[in-house]
């Protein structure tokens, strides 16, 4: 027999009230605190043309790239899918990197991007209950840094008591690395805590740290599998956060 779901009311009640008792939020970043995947895209494509490189990305190449977690690995991973007779070399592609990165802080200085609807009322509102805060994501440390450093001010770290990027750990999402990290810094078993998150190897992620998970959809991955999240919410502006 199947069971059914719950409705939608009574499933965002669930979540509000695990939101209201829970020790600690841990975000993802990229497609969850802010849509940045777009500016990713443009910064590849930047770090392309400036290493004198033909590849451009389009936003279907892209979406099917982001599969694979970890800009280096996107790299290699288009690499593979070209069959070169002379595949780029560890260092090319920490170099191609190396330029995306700072292509990726010049365009948020140019073209700015903003916390995504209900994001910072859900971070004053946990600050206000006591709640702890973490990131665990795959993105490197230099990009979320450039990002919440435009969006909540130089000492954003501060309000973060773990933080932990994608070369931090030996494997990115979706294992479970990151968030088992980010436990580990916040001394919190994972049901004590709630992910917020935007993708399926996210949500994979946490489900495999034991963290109960909200996931708001995003630009890129608002088709994928989202069985295994608490509640699925196109923003967070749709819970209640206080």
């Amino acid at each position: 027999m199947t069971m059914a779901l719950a409705p939608a009311s009574m499933r965002v009640e669930q979540v509000r009230s695990l939101l209201l008792r829970c020790r600690a939020l841990i975000f993802d970043v990229d497609g969850t605190l802010a849509e940045t995947e777009e500016l990713h895209r443009q910064a590849f494509n930047e770090a392309f043309a400036r290493a004198g490189m033909d590849w451009r990305w389009g936003q279907a190449v892209y979406k099917q790239l982001l599969r694979v977690a970890g800009g280096k690995e996107r790299i290699r991973a288009f690499d593979r899918m070209r069959k070169s007779p002379q595949p780029l070399s560890d260092g090319d592609i920490a170099g191609l990197h190396q330029i995306k990165t700072a292509c990726f802080a010049d365009l948020l200085v140019k073209q700015g991007c903003p916390l995504r609807p209900g994001v910072h009322a859900l971070i004053s509102a946990a600050i206000a209950r006591g709640q702890r805060l973490a990131i665990a994501t795959t993105t490197s440390r230099a990009n979320i840094d450039a990002l919440l450093s435009a969006a909540l001010g130089k000492n954003w770290s501060d309000l973060f008591e773990a933080i932990v990027a994608g070369d931090e750990v030996s494997r990115k999402k979706p294992a479970p690395d990151v968030y088992l990290e980010a436990l580990s810094g916040l001394r919190l078993p994972g049901p004590d805590c709630l992910a917020i998150e935007d993708s399926a190897n996210g949500l994979i992620a946490a489900v495999q740290a034991e963290i109960p998970v909200l996931v708001t959809r995003s630009l890129y991955f608002q088709d994928d599998d989202f069985t295994a999240a608490l509640l699925v919410l196109d923003d967070l502006t749709e819970l209640p956060v206080g």
